[in-house]
């Protein structure tokens, strides 16, 4: 009997073990760290707005506006995928993450489920599908970030459908609350949409007013040939007169199996009075941003160059002057694990 016993305790033992084992091999976790250094060409580096308002001279653009040595984010994702179902847990830690998220570190917090081949729910948080850059250094060129992504969403709260309607086409639709907002308070919902052929994708986002109002957004690229690649991004928004609208091309060539080199020209203009800069009405910008990109191991390490021309003077120069453009160089390290 005590033999019996005994066997039938290994055979538990041994099948929690390999149950524990089979649960260890469907959680993923992988995660990106970066810091970096940058300093302003044509413009001190110190702050330059005293008291209340006391701020670093840069771009009009999300992340990295600190000069000097600066962090990014720790950014952790935890992922557990089942047969038909699975979720995803996605933190930050960091001036990068508490630039893109309010109110808490969760980047993305979903669940989805696979209906079929063809048909997936998702519901939670999640990362906008507008726009050609994410709020993840390691998955842009450049290390900076462009103004339509600035002013575009970062993240959606709400229930998306993705359908795979055949080898080349792809239809998402989405309820949502209003970008950018946990908590819904008013009743207010967001309406989102994505229709994509072979790479290319025309997306779609509409709420009542309360945030963005109403934006179309094209993201695509091509490779014109084995090491050169063409992005592209434009978009147009309005919400009742106000709003924005650009194009980006993001040429990146392929030196080596560990250098890349990449440019992004971007144009972008606001649509009446958005406060988007701090001249009058209609402000334009142009901006180039040049990037290496330099692999070892799970190393990126990144400098730029980046110059914005602006259509009135809304940055000043080394000597406190305003000035219509600004210039600056970046060093980032990215590690990806």
């Amino acid at each position: 009997m005590r033999k019996l016993i005994t066997l039938s305790m290994l055979f538990m033992a041994t099948a929690l073990f390999a149950q524990e084992e089979e649960t260890k091999k469907k959680v993923n976790v992988s995660g990106t760290v970066d810091a970096y250094y940058k300093t302003n060409i044509t413009s001190t580096d110190q702050a330059i707005f005293g008291g209340a308002n006391d701020e670093f001279q840069s771009f009009g653009t999300s992340f990295a506006n600190e000069t000097g040595f600066a962090l990014g984010m720790a950014n952790i994702i935890a992922s557990y995928d089942g047969e038909k179902t699975g979720v995803v847990a996605d933190v930050v830690f960091g001036p990068r993450g508490n630039d893109a998220i309010t109110g808490n570190n969760i980047n993305q917090l979903y669940a989805y489920w696979n209906v079929s081949d063809a048909t997936t729910l998702t519901l939670g948080r999640f990362n906008t599908y507008l726009g050609y850059e994410v709020i993840s250094p390691a998955a842009n060129f450049n290390y900076s970030t462009s103004y339509l992504f600035s002013n575009g969403p970062f993240s959606h709260v709400g229930l998306k459908a993705d359908f795979s309607l055949s080898d080349d086409f792809s239809l998402m639709l989405a309820v949502m609350n209003a970008t950018d907002i946990d908590s819904n308070t008013t009743g207010d919902y967001a309406l989102g949409a994505q229709l994509g052929y072979k790479g290319q994708f025309l997306n779609f986002y509409y709420d009542s007013g309360i945030k963005l109002g109403f934006e179309v957004d094209y993201t695509g690229g091509f490779d014109l040939s084995e090491d050169f690649f063409l992005g592209i991004n434009g978009a147009y928004a309005d919400n009742d007169g106000n709003g924005f609208y650009g194009a980006a091309l993001y040429p990146q060539l392929a030196t080596s199996d560990d250098f890349s080199i990449g440019l992004r020209g971007e144009y972008f203009a606001e649509l009446g009075d958005n406060g988007l800069f701090a001249g009058s009405e209609d402000d334009s910008v142009f901006a180039v941003t040049l990037t290496g990109s330099y692999t070892v191991e799970n190393l990126i390490i990144k400098p730029e160059l980046r110059l914005d021309s602006n259509s009135e003077e809304v940055y000043v120069d080394s000597d406190l002057q305003a000035t219509k453009s600004l210039a600056a160089f970046t060093l980032a390290a990215i590690y990806s694990f």
